[in-house]
């Protein structure tokens, strides 16, 4: 663990079971267990599977705040808030309980098996683009803005997800 914050920011998806409740969850497990202090939290989206297609809709949403953890220390982290939520392996870009993906650990930039910050696809998932912009659009990684990539991104069939009602009116 090291002494001082660094500015982090989290991808979370889902699109097993209630989606909304799985999502608001791992956002609440981060705080409870200490492992991040959030200060944005994006609105949900509702955005089609990307990589594997052959499945539902993702609701997908981003944070942003600080940790005192280490890379390593932040991936194992959020590793066992996915596998205590219930998370169990699937195919490459399967269907998934909860997905929480680290997108960036301040200025750390690595390429390795295990991690690679910032995120590897980050600038090529509008399901990402679209709330992180929401809730940084100052934001600049790896020299690239956030906001810009959000605009320019492909979007097709990204929208605010949209709670069902119960009241049968």
């Amino acid at each position: 663990m090291t002494t001082a914050e660094t500015r982090v920011g989290f991808g979370f998806g889902s699109n097993l079971g209630d989606k909304p409740a799985n999502i608001r969850r791992a956002i609440a497990l981060l705080e409870e267990r200490g492992i991040a202090r959030l200060d944005a939290v994006s609105r949900l989206y509702r955005t089609p599977p990307w990589g594997d297609v052959d499945q539902g809709d993702f609701a997908n949403a981003c944070a942003l705040g600080w940790t005192r953890l280490s890379p390593y220390e932040l991936l194992a982290a959020v590793k066992t808030i996915e596998a205590d939520m219930g998370r169990t392996p699937t195919r490459r870009w399967g269907p998934r309980l909860i997905d929480v993906d680290i997108l960036f650990l301040g200025d750390h930039t690595m390429d390795d098996p295990e991690l690679t910050l910032p995120h590897k696809e980050l600038f090529s998932r509008a399901f990402v683009l679209k709330p992180l912009a929401e809730i940084g659009p100052d934001l600049t990684l790896d020299g690239a803005s956030v906001a810009r990539a959000a605009a320019e991104a492909a979007a097709e069939g990204i929208g605010i997800w949209e709670e069902k009602s119960t009241d049968a009116r």
